[in-house]
């Protein structure tokens, strides 16, 4: 199972990707905004790590959906999921972030809905 107690998994782009087109996982990413904005996973939710930190609460997961979260190269994403797995949220980040999701071909647009970039 990829959302283990804890909430420490990680998973690949092409995972998140197919968990997301399954409709399985709620993908979270947790960047700041201008990086957002430029370029993002079609259908993220965007909550900041900053957000995050300050104790903002994540969006829910409906229907027993996972929390799969992404940042730029999977740092931050990693921080967040040590800080959810603390609040008892579980959650899997991905690795490589947007940096090895953008080279994998996968979809990124920007805050418009037009190709995206990463930075």
């Amino acid at each position: 199972m990829l959302f283990s107690p804890g909430g420490l998994g990680r998973i690949l782009p092409a995972q998140a990707h197919r968990m997301i087109q399954e409709c399985t996982a709620v993908l979270l990413d947790v960047r700041e905004a201008d990086e957002y904005q430029a370029g993002h996973a079609p259908g993220a939710l965007h909550v900041p790590l900053s957000r995050l930190a300050a104790g903002t609460d994540v969006p829910g997961s409906p229907n027993g959906r996972g929390l799969v979260l992404l940042c730029r190269s999977g740092n931050r994403s990693q921080q967040a999921a040590r800080l959810l797995a603390e609040r008892g949220v579980e959650s899997v980040d991905v690795t490589g972030g947007m940096i090895d999701w953008a080279e994998q071909g996968l979809p990124v647009q920007d805050a418009h809905g037009q190709a995206g970039t990463v930075i």
